[in-house]
């Protein structure tokens, strides 16, 4: 029997470290949080009831998680504990008890917070100036993302009237709702994977390598208690919220004062009401003991504090019908499936229709046509089928089948052999013209004002336009002769078009709809190369050493100007105009032609401040280390990179050496 629970406890911790890798470090999790607390409460009270089969390495005994690789590490002076979960009022009432209990008197507030669904962080000022931020980790120790953390406008960079020689301030790094959806925006135009919900949109933004980036993702920051202090700084946790605020912290506005448990509550019930009216998403509530010294006599457990618990909210889910499935036809032809449904009321909105991403997805689920479904919302934002309710199915409904043509022009579809989408395999479609026009005229790419959808699907059925090159033919008398265009509103248009001939390189690139190349990527070409016929000109190999692109996205950029077709649309663009222009910041020619590797921690230097020197002296970045590199430029804690210059014979220098080669 013994051997049996032995077996037991061995598998469930097996699993949840599996679901520790995947949540922790590929950001990736793969069953929800109340699937992964049901594991853990599992495991606990097995471990309870054979107390000799507890060992130190056990979930129970110790913050989950573990810091991503490629980052400096960070010991945290004081350990970032994780907090124990609860979804009912009867176990919020049970916590009070063992609170009473601990304390031995009923003498205790609490404060009760928005629990903010997002990244938790530590920062660290030294006489007011901030110069540490760190992810949490695994509680112990995390990743040093001071240059991230610093383009967070919502983090202050010096503290006002804080004079300690150390101030600790931990808190959550989160991605408000908008620029979530802006950010997935995105990702589906470039038809990359999206991401699931805000709180691994922000982890993944702030984990990036490139500052630039994350400061693009339009991040925010709410702090919310105290870590390592010099000196005292407050007697109560509320009262350290105050302060925060007086010295430049944002501190959430809705965090409130409870004198019992039933008033804690009362407040979880008011924000599961209206927690959707928020412009960030939270995904339950915090509960902690307001006083320090009370704190310090419940102290905690292994893995969690004792003075504190969170409430999760359930996932608001609604039950609907699928009308019908309907094919979208994308830029690069994609066919994607859309459920279109019954209007159905959930998390503040009415949800008519949702992606299904793709045909396996379908499969999947097994979603048809007249199904019973159940939606919710991923992170509050994007509607999505969760499950079908198979028992209400009627017995004539039939598994949708992957179209073998695309219902647009009819041209055979195809499965992409790379990936699970079904793709139109016809460059000619007009379904795919008119999206690939939309992205080509989008506010990030040429930015042609005046263009919009219904002005595109005209210029498309009637033959005006079949390439982007043919938007710069137009004139006024073709546009003016369109349903609700008259001369006016046809020269707003040309004028639109006319102004974007002198757009930048990078947004030319990103205009042309290179499979996963969007602005990002492409100004990090315009800035490599410096003009398009530099970038034509590009071999796979030289294109896969450039740092942030990779093998994956400099294949598909080789690619795409290997192509006739494509080619002779950009010289139509070039022929009509369009005379793209990359900002020059090079200072001088004494690193051309060499390739530099960036390795370890610099002293004088972030990451992205000497990439852009070793740019601005005509020289170039690679992400990895071969026979092909000059100079490896190594810090502190320099690893495999620096082994792997040692064993190819590459020059490696410091700082110091650097300046000189640039003559500084």
């Amino acid at each position: 029997m013994k051997k049996d629970i032995s077996e037991q406890i061995q598998s469930l911790r097996q699993h949840i470290r599996k679901h520790d890798y995947l949540y922790y470090v590929l950001n990736n999790p793969q069953i929800s949080d109340q699937e992964y607390d049901r594991l853990f409460s599992e495991l606990k009270k097995l471990e309870q009831q054979n107390p000799e089969l507890i060992t130190p390495d056990s979930p129970t005994q110790r913050v989950s998680g573990k810091p991503i690789e490629g980052f400096g590490q960070v010991k945290h002076s004081i350990e970032m504990l994780s907090i124990d979960n609860t979804y009912s009022a009867d176990e919020l009432r049970d916590f009070d008890q063992r609170v009473a209990k601990g304390l031995g008197t009923k003498n205790y507030s609490y404060v009760v917070e928005l629990k903010i669904d997002g990244l938790a962080v530590s920062l660290r000022y030294e006489k007011g100036l901030l110069v540490l931020g760190a992810t949490r980790g695994d509680g112990s120790t995390g990743d040093n993302v001071t240059n991230n953390i610093r383009t967070i406008k919502a983090i202050p960079l010096r503290l006002e009237d804080e004079p300690s020689d150390v101030l600790e301030v931990r808190g959550e790094v989160y991605m408000p709702k908008k620029a979530f959806e802006k950010l997935n925006e995105e990702k589906e135009q470039q038809e990359q994977q999206l991401f699931a919900n805000p709180r691994n949109a922000a982890a993944g933004s702030l984990k990036l390598l490139d500052a630039k980036t994350t400061a693009q993702r339009n991040l925010s920051f709410f702090a919310y208690a105290l870590g390592q202090t010099s000196r005292p700084f407050a007697k109560t946790h509320y009262e350290s919220l105050e302060k925060f605020k007086k010295i430049g912290l944002p501190v959430n506005p809705n965090i409130k004062k409870a004198e019992n448990i039933e008033q804690v509550i009362e407040i979880c019930n008011q924000w599961d009401k209206k927690r959707f009216g928020l412009p960030y998403q939270i995904d339950g509530m915090v509960i902690k003991i307001d006083r320090f010294d009370q704190r310090e006599m419940l102290g905690a457990t292994g893995r969690a504090p004792r003075w504190c618990m969170s409430y999760k909210f359930p996932a608001e889910q609604a039950k609907t019908k699928v009308l019908s499935i309907d094919v979208q036809v994308g830029k690069t032809g994609n066919l994607t499936p859309v459920a279109n449904f019954e209007p159905v009321l959930l998390a503040g909105t009415t949800v008519k229709r949702a992606s299904l991403h793709n045909f396996d997805e379908i499969d999947r689920l097994d979603v048809r046509v007249g199904d019973t479904v159940i939606i919710e919302k991923a992170g509050e934002i994007i509607p999505q089928v969760v499950e079908v309710k198979k028992e209400f199915r009627s017995k004539d409904a039939k598994p949708f089948k992957p179209p073998i043509k695309c219902p647009i022009c009819g041209s055979k579809a195809e499965k992409d052999p790379e990936g699970v989408y079904v793709r139109c395999a016809s460059s000619s479609c007009p379904a795919q013209l008119k999206e690939r026009l939309r992205y080509f005229a989008g506010r990030d790419q040429m930015d042609i004002e005046n263009l919009g959808p219904a002005l595109i699907d005209q210029l498309v059925d009637k033959g005006m336009v079949k390439d982007f090159a043919d938007l710069y033919k137009l004139d006024i008398f073709a546009i003016a002769s369109l349903e609700r265009m008259a001369q006016k509103s046809a020269q707003n248009v040309l004028d639109g078009i006319e102004k974007s001939k002198s757009q930048t390189l990078a947004r030319l690139v990103a205009a042309l709809g290179i499979r996963h190349i969007g602005i990002q990527n492409a100004e990090i070409l315009a800035q490599q190369f410096g003009s398009i016929d530099e970038i034509k000109k590009a071999t796979a190999e030289e294109l896969s050493e450039i740092d942030q692109i990779g093998p994956v996205l400099a294949k598909s950029i080789y690619e795409y100007f290997r192509n006739g077709n494509n080619l002779k649309i950009i010289d139509k663009l070039l022929a009509a105009g369009v005379n793209p222009k990359q900002k020059q910041t090079k200072q001088s020619d004494k690193l051309a032609g060499k390739t530099f590797v960036v390795t370890g921690t610099l002293e004088n230097f972030s990451r992205s401040q000497i990439e852009q020197a070793i740019k601005d002296n005509g020289g170039k970045i690679s992400s990895s280390v071969s026979k092909k590199t000059d100079y490896v430029l190594a810090g502190a804690e320099a690893g495999s990179k620096l082994d792997k210059a040692q064993q190819l014979g590459v020059k490696v220098i410091n700082e110091q050496q650097f300046l000189k080669l640039i003559g500084k």
